[in-house]
């Protein structure tokens, strides 16, 4: 039954034993939740070897971050509840059309996020307690993490839409193939290797980066060309004000939940900052 729950063979969720429905539901979703967790341990891991600075930045810029994994939370909770009542309705052209509003609403409410981010990245440096050593080095770091702020959104919306469908084990290959190329490419963006240039801490975000859009690209992949729960099309992307609305109304629970521990998060790495870029390392 392992092998059924990581295979991602078509499997009928509705019927049959609840015990095996959860296993097979549940063992795909445990390794996702590790998966989302492994950016940053990767990230801090390769960048330990270019300088405490460098470890500061990704521990103070990913306290911030941690604002928007809370929208991307909410939003994938309302996700996986509108998915999974279409889908146990049999409707798969409303499914389509939930995750296309969900979609609309991750890119909307991610790009409010990710422009000002991007714009003042320096200064929110400067507020969570940053040394001019860590602004000097982490700033461009800083300014792609939040530029990719649809990306990371994107990325857990559409894991909670794929779980919502009866798909958890397309949710965590996406993960896995995010977090292998992050392995892969972050030594080479950080050390510079042929003709990649040496990016220190800044090829941490990139590396990041790439593998999350990756990752979001092999969702909307699985979601396009799989036809059974789900039927996504290019109409399903035209603003529908009252599913939005009821999008909203969802997600906003998940979402305050999550922004209550993410600042105090925020709260906790900004007053250890003022002790130096040495304790947010270790915190890091």
């Amino acid at each position: 039954m392992l092998r059924l729950a990581l295979d991602g063979s078509e499997q009928s969720y509705t019927s049959g034993s609840i015990n095996r429905a959860i296993f097979l539901l549940s063992v795909p979703m445990i390794l996702e939740m590790i998966m989302e967790s492994l950016f940053t341990v990767v990230d801090v891991f390769f960048v330990s070897r270019v300088s405490i600075d460098a470890i500061a930045t990704v521990g103070l810029t990913e306290s911030v971050i941690t604002l928007i994994y809370s929208v991307a939370i909410g939003l994938s909770t309302a996700a996986t509840a509108l998915v999974a009542r279409r889908v146990g309705e049999g409707n798969a052209n409303q499914a389509g059309k939930s995750i296309g509003q969900i979609i609309l609403i991750s890119v909307g409410i991610s790009l409010l996020m990710a422009v000002p981010g991007y714009l003042y990245a320096e200064d929110i440096l400067r507020l969570m307690g940053a040394d001019a050593g860590v602004i000097q080095t982490g700033t461009r770091y800083a300014q792609i993490e939040f530029l990719s702020s649809p990306v990371i959104v994107l990325l857990y919306s559409l894991s909670g839409a794929l779980r919502g469908a009866g798909a958890a084990s397309a949710a965590m290959r996406s993960l896995w193939i995010a977090n292998g190329l992050n392995i892969v490419l972050d030594p080479l963006f950080i050390f510079g290797v042929g003709f990649l240039p040496e990016l220190g801490v800044t090829g941490a975000a990139v590396a990041t980066t790439i593998g999350r859009s990756v990752g979001v690209g092999y969702q909307l992949y699985f979601l396009y060309t799989t036809k059974n729960a789900v039927s996504l099309k290019w109409a399903d992307f035209v603003p529908d004000w009252a599913h939005i609305g009821s999008i909203l109304s969802l997600a906003a629970g998940g979402t305050s939940q999550f922004l209550i521990s993410s600042a105090s998060w925020i709260f906790l790495t900004r007053i250890l900052a003022e002790f130096g870029s040495d304790v947010v390392a270790k915190l890091a």
